[in-house]
């Protein structure tokens, strides 16, 4: 099984599909571990985190024009449009790589319902709960929806007329949106994960006798 993209929807759910009891476990072990690396390892969220980057450059490098604008600078008028294309080009696949990452976590959860409702393996099916990794997401996201939140309201109430540039402002605001949505991203994930380990595995203190 190619561990550069998650297992494909399994066979039909009975056991004639395998030879026996015990290759189907061990597929299904096989494909629920991969599946499960793909929807919460430590590399998405820093992938996550390396889009939201590549945003905060593309949007900077969009403010730039205008700055050049208000400073009256006249290389803006043949940099701006430089600076507008390239903010364009870093941050539009961004956003479209978040946007295919949202929608590939809600196929990769389908995968993982189907895999589990070939058999049961409780022993081994706990370890998808993964409240380790699981709380990870939940607390880094927070940290950074919380400094995009903090930029956001302390720049809106740190403007000052004559003090604070327009494109500033946007700037900063800009940068605050993105860390927010980051965070907010990163946090449903996790409350996702979690409300979906309840539902799908039971209770932690059952678990073990289910």
């Amino acid at each position: 099984m190619s561990r550069a993209t998650p297992p494909s929807l399994p066979f039909p759910p009975h056991i004639h599909a395998w030879p026996d009891r015990s290759t189907l476990l061990a597929d299904r072990e096989l494909a629920l571990t991969e599946l499960h690396r793909h929807s919460l390892g430590v590399h998405r969220v820093l992938l996550l985190w390396l889009l939201a980057l590549a945003a905060i450059i593309g949007w900077s490098l969009l403010v730039l024009p205008v700055q050049q604008f208000e400073e009256r600078d006249p290389t803006g008028f043949l940099l701006g449009p430089v600076f507008a294309l390239l903010g364009l080009a870093s941050l539009s696949p961004s956003v479209i790589a978040v946007v295919l990452a949202v929608r590939r976590d809600h196929q990769i959860r389908q995968l993982l319902d189907a895999w589990l409702a070939l058999d049961s393996a409780p022993v081994s099916d706990v370890r998808l709960r993964s409240p380790g990794l699981s709380l990870f997401w939940l607390l880094s996201s927070l940290a950074v929806a919380a400094t995009g939140l903090w930029t956001s309201f302390g720049t809106a109430a740190g403007a000052q007329a004559g003090r604070s540039t327009y494109a500033d402002v946007a700037l900063d605001m800009g940068i605050g949106t993105i860390l927010w949505l980051t965070g907010l991203i990163g946090v449903v994930k996790a409350v996702r994960h979690y409300r979906w380990a309840l539902r799908t595995l039971g209770p932690v203190s059952t678990a073990g006798r289910r």
